[in-house]
């Protein structure tokens, strides 16, 4: 559904030559949009602005979307929509509620990487936000009509393996009964003995080469500590809503194999070279080398990534590659993108793209932790909103508190503010949702059926009507950008119209024509708030 906007910028376009920059209309009487393009252009013409202007109506052809075009002031253009249009729009959304949202002209292959918990740790707040974040990615990418392959890189391999397993066999522990916290707590001793015994430290390190290795008993206990902090990670998924399951595991042990093997092209390419016995890759515009495989014969921190990146474009076929991590990791993605760009394993016609995200601050504006000074466990911080109000509406307003902020910033975890339904907040939106609800039933309990929008008069009726018509361009939008902030933006402007709509025209006290007509129109909000809700992993209740 190509929004009227959109529209209407492309036929003054095609007559300008320059963007309009359509405006809404400060006041009811100047119409629905403003345009200043008359006055920008009269400059470079050497014109009148209100000549310009008069020429520009003259041969822009918007008869079968607006009312006669006006010139005011000194040169600007005044646009109304016909009613008829809107109302057809409106109409649009009810009788193809699945085609509101603008399908991409070109598909593609998506691949996002998000969440990325740790094994044999429980997630805590620094993984709420690559989450609900990378979640919102997923459903707009695939509701625009892209092939989304989300990709959970969990933590599932490396030194601290050796360490946890090591302490599950001097404890005697039967590492398959332990739950998630219990494999914490393991984590934090294990820990604590390789710091301080260095027999213990010495085994830990032996005990991560029989695990590359390939020893059984091993592995056994490896996937025994993988298991259950799935069972622990699936649970949290499902308490946020989010659609992250099994299929979409690609830890870092699934790249193990092929380390040797990157290590080995980059160096015959001649993009990596072996500085003091570590291979390392130079890139202009970073302050350090990529360190590949140390002098030691380890591999670097970078070397996964790059095998990911190898493997998402070769056996994935992705198009498009997103990572959302912390902010501080953007340049550290910035020199793996580059570095695959070199070695060939990262075409140009592959987009790749680190959106990174702000941090959770806690109320005196440091990073959110608990009292000991430790971060704030996940399950925590979703037991204290749930404190405050319903699990759906508590998750709500983590989520919309999360995605309403522009990516990039921090901000504050404010439970009392994030369940208020007032407000730019995600329980307002579910009330207004919950509340267009409730009209209908009472309508649908008299026998109403909806035939369309017939009638649009009131400007509050025309506002609402333009609002809806821009959902599908707003999502599209989104698409492109990844700034979820926007449609939570929209979504709140079009919940603030709903409001003001029922205060300017009575629906269920209207009669005739008028009632069937304004019910219509709730029936489309609803359809468009539970859809931009759904796309931000936001429950629309019937009731509230």
């Amino acid at each position: 559904m190509l929004s009227l906007p959109v529209l209407l910028t492309e036929r003054f376009q095609a007559v300008t030559g320059v963007d309009p920059e359509l405006r809404p209309a400060t006041r009811p009487q100047f119409g629905h949009f403003q345009s200043n393009v008359a006055l920008r252009l009269a400059k470079a013409e050497g014109r009148p602005p209100r000549e310009i202007a008069q020429r520009i109506i003259a041969e822009v052809e918007v008869a079968d979307l607006c009312e006669p075009l006006e010139v005011a002031g000194p040169g600007f253009i005044n646009i109304r929509l016909r009613s008829d249009v809107l109302a057809g729009v409106v109409t649009g959304i009810l009788r193809e509620p699945d085609a509101v949202i603008d399908r991409a002209e070109h598909p593609q292959r998506v691949v996002i990487d998000y969440s990325a918990p740790n094994v044999a740790k429980q997630m805590h707040v620094g993984h709420l936000r690559t989450t609900i974040i990378g979640d919102c990615f997923n459903r707009v990418l695939t509701a625009v009509g892209h092939e989304v392959l989300p990709q959970n890189h969990i933590g599932d391999w490396g030194t601290q393996f050796g360490m946890l397993v090591e302490e599950v066999l001097d404890e005697g522990i039967d590492a398959s009964a332990l739950s998630l916290p219990e494999a914490e707590d393991l984590y934090r001793r294990g820990s604590k003995r390789f710091q301080e015994d260095p027999e213990f430290a010495a085994r830990a390190r032996r005990r991560v080469v029989a695990l590359q290795a390939g020893d059984e008993l091993t592995r056994a206990i490896w996937r025994d500590l993988i298991t259950i902090s799935l069972t622990g990670f699936n649970a949290t998924y499902d308490r946020l809503n989010v659609k992250l399951t099994d299929e979409h595991l690609a830890g870092e042990s699934i790249y193990n194999d092929d380390l040797a093997t990157v290590a080995a092209e980059l160096e015959a390419g001649g993009v990596a070279v072996v500085d003091q016995g570590a291979l390392v890759v130079f890139v202009d515009g970073f302050n350090a080398p990529m360190i590949v495989r140390k002098s030691d014969g380890g591999y670097g921190y970078s070397i996964t990534d790059l095998a990911a990146v190898r493997h998402r474009v070769r056996d994935l076929h992705a198009d498009r590659i997103i990572y959302v991590t912390d902010a501080r990791q953007s340049d550290h993605f910035a020199q793996v993108f580059a570095v695959c760009r070199l070695a060939g394993w990262l075409p140009d016609d592959v987009l790749a793209q680190h959106v990174g995200y702000g941090m959770v601050l806690g109320p005196d504006g440091k990073p959110y932790k608990t009292r000991e000074g430790k971060a704030m466990l996940l399950a925590d911080l979703l037991d204290m909103a749930e404190e405050r109000a319903a699990p759906e509406i508590a998750l709500a307003a983590i989520k919309y508190a999360d995605l309403s902020n522009g990516i990039q910033k921090d901000y504050v975890f404010d439970v009392d503010r994030m369940v208020a339904t007032t407000g730019n907040t995600g329980p307002y939106l579910q009330y207004a949702h919950a509340r267009v609800s409730g009209i209908l039933r009472k309508a649908e309990a008299e026998g109403w059926a909806s035939d369309g929008v017939t009638v649009l008069d009131e400007p509050a009726e025309q506002a609402l009507a333009l609002a809806l018509s821009r959902f599908g361009e707003v999502v599209a939008e989104v698409a492109v950008s990844l700034q979820p902030h926007r449609l939570c933006t929209y979504l709140f402007d079009t919940a603030t119209a709903l409001s003001t709509f029922y205060e300017q025209c009575p629906v269920l006290k209207s009669e005739g024509e008028v009632r069937t007509s304004r019910l219509a129109i709730c029936a489309a909000t609803r359809t468009v708030l539970a859809k931009g809700l759904d796309l931000l992993g936001i429950v629309a209740p019937e009731r509230m």
